[in-house]
């Protein structure tokens, strides 16, 4: 389980293929502090770490997880967010996060305002997930609240700590996003369409 407050940025070192995987090799500055078979959020997607150097830690990606999540446009040099899992006597930040990617959305609109930034997601609302005004959403591991919601669309505002301090600042219009819908809104939704 993850809070949705990420801790540093990684760069992808090194991207191996075998079969239908995909072996991300990460530099990050928690990289030395971690351990094999540790869950640690990448852009929200929670992956297990397999293999570590002094400055770098390796996951894989099964198929399941590059289908739904933007992991597969990865690219050598790219920035990652990273969250290692919450710890139960600590505080909850952010929101209940699982590191359970639901789908991608594209940004539609990414416009600088004065003091903050504004961002619109588009999403396929096929498969049943929704958006409130003022709930949380995790876009590629971040916990923000929703501003404005549609039927497949919601908008968020980052401040100026969080575009500093995480990859939505390499975010322009057309790129996708892991989302991660809030996870008492998906059991609602399930319920209400039963």
């Amino acid at each position: 389980m993850f809070t949705g407050i990420i801790e540093t940025l990684g760069v992808v070192k090194n991207i191996k293929t075998e079969g239908t995987n995909l072996h991300f090799t990460i530099q990050s500055a928690i990289s030395n502090q971690l351990k094999i078979d540790q869950s640690v959020a990448h852009n929200g997607v929670c992956l297990t770490v397999v293999a570590l150097t002094d400055d770098t830690h390796t996951v894989t990606a099964i198929q399941e997880t590059l289908e739904k999540s933007n992991m597969q446009y990865l690219k050598i040099g790219n920035k990652v967010n990273l969250e290692r899992c919450m710890q139960m006597n600590g505080r909850l930040d952010g929101h209940i996060v699982q590191g359970h990617v639901d789908q991608t959305a594209t940004c539609i609109k990414r416009e600088k305002l004065d003091g903050s930034w504004e961002y619109r997601f588009k999403y396929d609302a096929a498969n049943g997930n929704v958006t409130v005004e003022k709930g949380s959403v995790c876009l590629n591991g971040i916990s923000l609240t929703v501003v404005g919601s549609a039927a497949d669309e919601f908008s968020v505002f980052i401040i100026p700590y969080t575009f500093e301090h995480t990859n939505l600042q390499e975010v322009e219009v057309g790129d996708a996003v892991n989302v991660e819908f809030d996870i008492i809104g998906k059991y609602v939704a399930r319920l209400v369409n039963r």
